[in-house]
């Protein structure tokens, strides 16, 4: 996927459970669907937490932020208990979001490490792919979302 391109429709379970239809979510909010590789390692945390330390302003800019690996409900459950994460963690067992969506591999073996920007009129506005730079995925994220905020 790539700027401009429209957001395929998916269903996954949420760390409750929960099934979580994205084509509910569109037109409501601005959308930062970060992909990333597993939970509770290192990098993986530190960009959750980011996104945690950041939450407020997200939510203050109307956009709704939304993880997916492909780690089970359960795992995110934890992940998300364990550092108090306030956003969706989505469950793509056997990677079929991310695959859909073009998320490519890192050095063709770690699942990558992607975040897109979607508008409320599900329109993917901004790509941002760096499986080293966790926490710039938050920084680019909110520089996009205010950016949309003046159009």
């Amino acid at each position: 996927m790539k700027e401009g391109d429209k957001l395929p429709e998916f269903s996954l379970s949420d760390q409750n459970g929960k099934s979580v239809d994205i084509k509910n979510l569109i037109g409501k909010k601005v959308l930062v669907i970060y992909f990333y590789p597993k939970d509770d390692t290192p990098g993986c945390t530190k960009e959750a937490c980011t996104f945690r330390d950041s939450y407020d302003d997200f939510k203050r800019a109307g956009a709704e932020v939304i993880g997916i690996s492909s780690d089970d409900e359960a795992s995110h459950k934890k992940f998300a208990a364990t550092h108090h994460l306030p956003f969706i963690l989505l469950a793509d067992s056997g990677g079929k979001v991310r695959k859909l969506m073009g998320v490519p591999k890192t050095m063709g073996l770690l699942p990558g490490r992607v975040t897109y920007i979607v508008d409320k009129k599900g329109i993917v506005r901004h790509v941002f792919n760096s499986q080293f730079q966790a926490e710039k995925h938050v920084e680019e994220s909110l520089e996009v979302i205010k950016r949309l905020e003046k159009e």
